[in-house]
């Protein structure tokens, strides 16, 4: 397609003159239509000189797995393969439903050079996206148009919860800095049952002397222990209708997704197996924890598409099963949502036989936006009604909490950017302090 750029509108309107001329000089305004026909000769022309030897290749590069609500880094590399050199302006084709920033690029490329572009996507929904073949406008010769056409590149994504964050938690844990975050450290020497090593006495309790050792060696030595590995973590998200409400735009299982990930990743570099179990009216998915990087990707399959639906959650039904199927003492942790008294008072008996045999949080998406209103001043007649309800819906959850305190089920809420935090921080308290 052949675009005609500000200089040859520039010029096409210069040809008014030669109209405005034959006014004063009659006979003048002949030349108008030669002159258009010639503007217009030359701008065809250029064209055609700008399609002939121009090969342009592309190459999109990103993450493979793209993550949800963030900024998340496109580049594209850009090869001139022709004998010509080439100019050139591109603008890259990314989702509809990707919030973009800065996709629109000015270059110009000599024989054989190649330049890397780069902008930013956020995008704001989990699932399957396309990136079509971006637009380029070559730059004719004269500068009296450009020639569109599209290069070769569309490519599939696919959009997981916040996978960017896995790689911060690997850094903060790097770098010592996981108590800053919220979260403690996850092997603790001295704590635990697993045999970590040997070290001299100093001071320690009677019960730590390994005599065994203390004779070999002749000096008292001490046994350090710290917390087990092999233990089993496993996530079961709620996706009935409790989970389809909505915090300044997000819903609270985007929220749940993104702490889930994140306790999950925690889990699996502490040694310990993890598993995952998806439900609503019936149970949807059931992955039994295991071990290794297959498992890791293989949960990260189960979730990213994940959508909430408008049906109520068979709580009985979904826990009975994993009663079925699941054994082994492990860390149970329940995504849902408990408004009032009585969904807690369900949730409590449904999660009741699991409570038995295994250690069971509920986790909890809290929106500040509650707390705002029940603290808001009245200045209007609208104000009234607000924080009427915000009090009512704040009395209501804090009921549900107390029933589940009740039942001795540990409950974990916090706002969806605390979340992720106060469920690494819980289990590995749990560990820590060897209950499960």
């Amino acid at each position: 397609m052949i675009v005609p750029t500000r200089t040859f509108w520039i010029w096409l309107a210069l040809g008014i003159l030669l109209a405005l001329v034959g006014l004063l000089v009659p006979g003048f305004e002949r030349f108008l239509v030669p002159y258009n026909l010639i503007l217009f000769g030359l701008m065809l022309g250029s064209s055609f000189f700008a399609r002939r030897g121009v090969e342009l290749t592309c190459q999109r590069k990103m993450d493979p797995l793209l993550s949800n609500r963030v900024l998340n880094r496109i580049e594209i590399l850009i090869r001139n393969e022709g004998d010509h050199s080439v100019g050139f302006r591109l603008r890259d084709a990314a989702p509809e439903k990707f919030g973009v920033e800065g996709n629109e690029f000015d270059a110009n490329l000599d024989p054989g050079d190649e330049v890397e572009l780069a902008y930013h996507v956020r995008p704001s929904r989990r699932g399957e996206e396309v990136f079509e073949d971006p637009f380029v406008r070559i730059r004719a010769p004269l500068g009296l148009c450009e020639v569109e056409h599209r290069l070769p590149a569309a490519q599939t994504v696919h959009v997981y919860p916040n996978v960017l964050a896995l790689r911060e938690f690997d850094l903060l844990k790097q770098r010592g800095r996981l108590a800053m975050a919220g979260s403690r450290k996850a092997r603790l020497k001295g704590q635990g049952t697993e045999f970590e090593s040997l070290r001299d006495y100093d001071n320690d309790s009677f019960r730590k002397i390994d005599w065994k050792s203390s004779a070999r060696r002749g000096k008292l030595m001490v046994r350090e222990y710290t917390t087990e590995r092999n233990q089993q973590v496993l996530v079961c998200i709620d996706t009935g209708r409790s989970m389809l409400s909505e915090i300044d735009g997000v819903s609270k299982l985007d929220s749940a997704l993104d702490s889930c990930l994140l306790l999950l990743h925690a889990a699996a570099s502490a040694g310990d197996l993890t598993g995952l179990m998806v439900f609503d009216k019936s149970v949807q998915k059931l992955i039994l924890p295991r071990r290794g990087r297959s498992q890791a990707g293989i949960l990260l399959n189960a979730i990213h598409d994940l959508e909430a639906k408008p049906v109520e959650s068979n709580y009985i039904g979904a826990f009975a099963h994993l009663a079925a199927r699941q054994k082994r003492r492990s860390l149970i942790i329940v995504f849902t949502d408990v408004e009032d008294a009585a969904h807690a008072q369900k949730l409590a008996k449904a999660l009741a036989p699991l409570r038995k045999r295994h250690l069971v949080f509920v986790a909890r998406v809290m929106d500040p936006n509650v707390a705002e209103r029940v603290n808001m001043e009245i200045v209007k007649d609208g104000d009234l009604y607000l924080k009427a309800a915000g009090l009512w819906y704040d009395t209501e959850r804090r009921r549900g909490t107390a029933h589940l305190t009740a039942s001795k089920i540990e409950n974990i809420e916090a706002e969806p950017k605390d979340l992720a935090a106060a469920l690494v921080g819980a289990y590995l308290i749990a560990k820590e302090r060897i209950a499960l």
